[in-house]
C-alpha cells in the first residue's frame, strides 16, 4: 500500500500534534515481533521511533495487530495502551477503545477473537517459523478481503448499550474508537459523543479513505493527514 504508507510517514514527519494516539490496526497483520526484520515493518518502526523521541506516542492493539509485543514497543518507544482506557489531558478526558470487543452481534468474529487472544493459541502460533506465519496471515487477509467484497457483507457496529455502560463506568462523555470502517461522529443525547476513526486506504481498495481526528482547544475535528 505505497500511497497509504507515504501519507502515514508524511503525517508522522509533519504533524504539530503534542501527542499521537493510534487505536489499533496500525498494521494489516502482525505475526510476532520478529517481523521487525522485514523491510516494511522496519521502516514503519523507524518512523514511529523518530516521532516518539520528540513527543508521546501511544499505541493500542487492534484485531489485526493484537500480537504487538515488548520488542515492538521497545523498538518504537511507544507507550502500550490497554483496551479500553481513559485519556486524560488539559482538554478533558475521553474513553479510548479499538472497538472490536464490543461488536458482540458478530458472533463468528467474537469466537475467533476469543481463540486468538488465548495464550495457548498465541504460543503455538508464535512457535511457527516466520515464513509460515506470514503465509497464514496473507491467507487470512485474502479471505477477509473477499468477504468484504460480498454485497451482503457489512461491518458490524459496536453495541451502543455496552459502549454506554463503559462510558458511564469511566465517567466520560466522549468515546473514540476504530475497527468498524464506519467513520463519523454520533451524538447520543445527554451530552454523550462518539467519534469513529477512519481506516486508511489510498491504494484503490474501494473508496479512498484517510482521516486524522484532532483534539484541540477548538474541539474535535476530522482532517486529511496533510493538515494534521
Amino acid at each position: 500500500m505505497p500511497r497509504t504508507l507515504a501519507a502515514f510517514l508524511a503525517c508522522l514527519g509533519s504533524t504539530q500534534a503534542q501527542a499521537l494516539v493510534l487505536l489499533g490496526d496500525v498494521f494489516e497483520a502482525w505475526v510476532g515481533d520478529d517481523v521487525l526484520s522485514q523491510p516494511f515493518e522496519a521502516e514503519c518502526a523507524l518512523a514511529l521511533r523518530a516521532f516518539a523521541q520528540q513527543r508521546p506516542l501511544l499505541v493500542m492493539r487492534g484485531n489485526r495487530d493484537f500480537l504487538l509485543g515488548p520488542a515492538f514497543f521497545e523498538a518504537t518507544g511507544a507507550q502500550d495502551l490497554p483496551d479500553p482506557c481513559v485519556l486524560r489531558s488539559p482538554l478533558g478526558q475521553a474513553l479510548l477503545a479499538h472497538g472490536d470487543a464490543w461488536c458482540v452481534a458478530d458472533t463468528a468474529y467474537q469466537q475467533f477473537r476469543a481463540q486468538v487472544r488465548h495464550s495457548a493459541w498465541q504460543s503455538a502460533f508464535l512457535a511457527k517459523p516466520l515464513a509460515e506465519r506470514l503465509a497464514i496471515a496473507q491467507g487470512l487477509r485474502a479471505a477477509s478481503q473477499a468477504h468484504q467484497q460480498d454485497p451482503n457483507h457489512s461491518h458490524a457496529d459496536v453495541d451502543l448499550e455496552m459502549a454506554g455502560q463503559h462510558l458511564a463506568a469511566a465517567n466520560c462523555n466522549v468515546l473514540v474508537h476504530g475497527h468498524t470502517h464506519k467513520p463519523g461522529t454520533q451524538g447520543w443525547g445527554s451530552g454523550l459523543l462518539r467519534h469513529v476513526l477512519s481506516d486508511w486506504d489510498l491504494d484503490g481498495h474501494g473508496t479512498p479513505r484517510c482521516e486524522v481526528l484532532r483534539w484541540s482547544q477548538a474541539g474535535w475535528h476530522r482532517l486529511p493527514p496533510s493538515a494534521c
